[in-house]
């Protein structure tokens, strides 16, 4: 059964229709007359998505990127990569099973491949705690980072978390130490490392992991400090203003591309990646593919400085954000702070003001 998003009402009632007419025990059966009709509603399906996803807003995209059907990390390193072989253990507390890291063979190549998962189902969910890593799940990818780094073995990391582990266990046991140094195992790293962001990207528990010589986005994805929701209760104490939250947040793949925070966007499906895996497939391959033979005649140290130097450029050339100067953000002079600047101003008057004041009120007394 489909999972229809709420914009997704006109498409849903359609193929509900086109279900019926491929039924072979309708009453109409199997003629040229009802091949004709299927093939129009097919059509009519196909514009009426190309209408819907060529307009989508930035909480549209949000919903997009959590679709339950969207394909997980596990399905792309499943269909990707050859000989995957599962490393699991950081060597100090445990094993975090919402990341799966491990070598595989890309092209007949070893690689050392991530990838945040979410889970299929609600017992897979929260077997794998919705994606959300603990410490001890950055401390496995850093061990697994540094011995990929050690055999000169490139690295890909599929991101899609809302964020990492918030719980109180989590933080005793280090969570932001564990970030911290994921990050900078990742920009210390001397082979490439090519992070694709699959579905949400959230907040600490992405950037840990997507410090990379090349940050990808797929075309609905979502990458952001915080989710929409949070934004939205801290700027406004009202959650419900998701979709102002989403707009100034600058969380899709075109925003992000615009400003330099990604390299790359691989565009999807019509409908999303959930709606034609193969071709999501075929496209991440390319990309990956592609990226990685940008790297092959570099050496170590180019390869390093490549990606610092990538990092550094962010947001030097022009500022993220430009207000407004009509928004209420602006600050705007009372009669009072008129007042206090002029009396700043004029130092002298408004010690003698003060001291007028003073003398008064000793009188009075």
């Amino acid at each position: 059964m489909k999972n229809y998003l709420n914009f997704e009402s006109e498409v849903k009632e359609l193929e509900a229709e086109l279900e019926i007419l491929k039924d072979p025990f309708n009453k109409e059966g199997i003629s040229e007359v009802n091949t004709s009709k299927i093939l129009s509603f097919e059509d009519k399906i196909n514009k009426k998505l190309e209408k819907i996803y060529s307009n989508l807003n930035a909480w549209q995209k949000t919903q997009v990127a959590r679709h339950e059907d969207r394909p997980k990390a596990k399905y792309f390193i499943e269909n990707l990569f050859d000989d995957f072989i599962s490393l699991s253990g950081d060597r100090f507390y445990g094993e975090d099973k919402s990341v799966i890291a491990g070598f595989a063979k890309f092209n007949e190549k070893s690689v050392l491949v991530i990838g945040q998962e979410k889970g299929e189902n609600l017992d897979e969910r929260l077997d794998r705690n919705f994606g959300m890593m603990r410490p001890e799940g950055y401390r496995k990818t850093i061990r697994l980072m540094n011995l990929a780094n050690k055999f000169n073995i490139p690295i890909i990391t599929f991101i899609d978390t809302p964020g990492a582990y918030p719980g109180v266990g989590a933080e005793e046991r280090g969570q932001a130490e564990a970030i911290a140094r994921s990050i900078e195992a990742c920009i210390k790293l001397k082979v490439p490392n090519i992070s694709i962001i699959i579905g949400e990207g959230g907040s600490g528990g992405a950037i840990a992991l997507a410090s990379a010589s090349k940050v990808i986005m797929l075309e609905n994805a979502i990458y952001s400090v915080i989710s929409p929701e949070g934004c939205a209760t801290i700027l406004w104490r009202d959650p419900t203003k998701t979709l102002e939250a989403s707009k100034a947040m600058k969380l899709t793949s075109k925003d992000l591309l615009g400003l330099k925070i990604v390299d790359e966007i691989i565009h999807e499906p019509l409908g999303g990646a959930h709606r034609d895996r193969d071709k999501i497939l075929k496209e991440i391959k390319d990309c990956i593919k592609r990226n990685l033979d940008e790297f092959k005649n570099m050496t170590r140290d180019e390869i390093y400085n490549h990606r610092k130097n990538k990092f550094l450029s962010i947001g030097r050339d022009s500022s993220f954000r430009n207000f407004d100067q009509t928004t209420s953000l602006v600050h705007k002079d009372t009669k009072i702070s008129g007042v206090i600047k002029y009396l700043k101003k004029n130092f002298v008057i408004y010690l003698i003001v003060l001291s007028l004041l003073i003398s008064a009120i000793i009188y009075l007394l």
